[in-house]
């Protein structure tokens, strides 16, 4: 039988990109879980329709962010003094390694989580190890919490330390196996093919990923052009290769099923291109970027080619699970490109960056991310009365406060597919 709920409050969210769409006092109604209509008043039809009021708070949809690496949790903060091939090698390997434990990963992976709802990311694309029973033990704990995911098991058959090295065709099996047992399982958290990216993946080890993509219809998530010594590292690899991205294009990696490449920092227009012409999300990671000394990539550029943008913390790189943290950064670094491009790449304003981490990188998921008719009711409720100001404010400057000086302490309830998720594993 199906339940009419409508919750009541100042509702904001970007149906287009950059535009807030804002109700005050307002009403989002659900059918089950999924969102019927907006309404300033409730119509007649949906009088009886039974009303959560959460009065003056503000209600927006959940955060997504894009790309993460759930096994990096213990090392935030850590090792930010070093670029990324160096910092890979001394505090990101050792750390992963440790995954083969899975009561060591169950200790992680379940603060993880917490730490992930505490902070209103409603769904996340998560890079797990390469160890297959600690990556299935982060599903089993993603769906325990009501949270949703998609989970990779990570692939490495080279230039990798000896104790995470894949033999390539176990590799391939242990993820073939990894898609039949828990492709159908959940109905929210789900895998997804996971590359770790080229320096450590022979073209073997990515085509027959590629093949299982195609096999199983199931999504990609991989890096590409992070960092300048990973591009020379990938040149001297695969001379016989014309760019980075046509590597993975080579593997069927590359937009044949929905694929999140991570970072995008220093692409040459051909693979812009080739990103645009194959529907390939970018995943954006500023914190990262900044942290590893990356660079700043051009999401303006990429925005106006059309090609689809998320955010996303990319911890440990990042140094944090707030994807309010990470649209500050994204604002900040998008002013410095502004300024370095002669004031002619505009800064991201605040609108946009809302977007991004809500339908922006919701739209990977399917309808998630906005209050749109037909899309999931993934939501946040915003206590901000604690947020001081001495005037009255509007809705999007009360968005933009909590953004810029909130604290999860103002998320006071979290909705995810229309059903309230509280704490898990407290």
């Amino acid at each position: 039988m199906s339940q009419i709920k409508a919750i009541k409050g100042n509702i904001i969210f970007t149906q287009n990109f950059g535009e807030y769409e804002i109700i005050e006092n307002g009403y989002v109604v659900l059918v089950n879980k999924i969102i019927k209509g907006v309404y300033e008043v409730l119509p007649e039809e949906l009088k009886n329709a039974s009303v959560i009021d959460y009065g003056d708070k503000l209600i927006i949809p959940g955060f997504v962010d894009l790309h993460l690496h759930g096994p990096q949790f213990p090392n935030l903060g850590l090792g930010l003094d070093k670029e990324l091939m160096p910092w890979l090698e001394t505090y990101t390997f050792p750390e992963e390694e440790k995954y083969w434990d899975t009561t060591y990963a169950k200790d992680v992976y379940t603060s993880l989580v917490r730490e992930l709802w505490k902070n209103g990311t409603t769904r996340s694309c998560i890079f797990a190890t390469v160890h297959l029973d600690s990556t299935k033990l982060l599903m089993d704990i993603l769906n325990h919490s009501g949270l949703g995911a998609y989970v990779g098991k990570v692939n490495m058959d080279r230039n990798c330390p000896e104790f995470l090295r894949e033999d390539s065709v176990k590799s391939i099996e242990d993820t073939e196996n990894f898609i039949n047992e828990y492709g159908d399982k959940y109905e929210r958290v789900k895998p997804i093919i996971t590359p770790r990216f080229v320096p450590t993946c022979t073209t073997k080890l990515l085509r027959g990923l590629g093949d299982l993509a195609e096999k199983y219809k199931i999504p990609v998530q991989s890096h590409l052009s992070e960092n300048k010594d990973e591009i020379e590292f990938v040149k001297s690899l695969h001379p016989e290769y014309k760019n980075y991205a046509s590597i993975y294009k080579d593997a069927g990696l590359l937009g044949n099923q929905p694929t999140i490449m991570a970072h995008c920092v220093l692409l040459e227009d051909e693979e812009i291109e080739m990103l645009r012409q194959n529907k390939v999300f970018v995943a954006h990671s500023p914190n990262s970027n900044s942290n590893l000394a990356s660079g700043i990539a051009p999401i303006r550029k990429f925005i106006n080619e059309g090609i689809p943008i998320g955010l996303a913390s990319d911890i440990s790189g990042g140094h944090s699970l707030s994807m309010c943290n990470v649209m500050v950064d994204s604002a900040q670094a998008s002013n410095i490109k502004w300024l370095e491009s002669g004031k002619k790449e505009a800064p991201l304003n605040t609108a946009e960056l809302f977007y991004l981490a809500t339908k922006g990188s919701g739209s990977f998921f399917g309808k998630v991310g906005s209050f749109e008719k037909g899309y999931e009711f993934d939501a946040l409720v915003i206590d901000d009365s604690s947020l001081k100001s001495f005037k009255k404010l509007s809705i999007q400057e009360r968005l933009q406060k909590f953004i810029y000086t909130g604290n999860p302490k103002n998320i006071i309830k979290r909705y995810v597919a229309g059903k309230i998720i509280d704490e898990p594993y407290r």
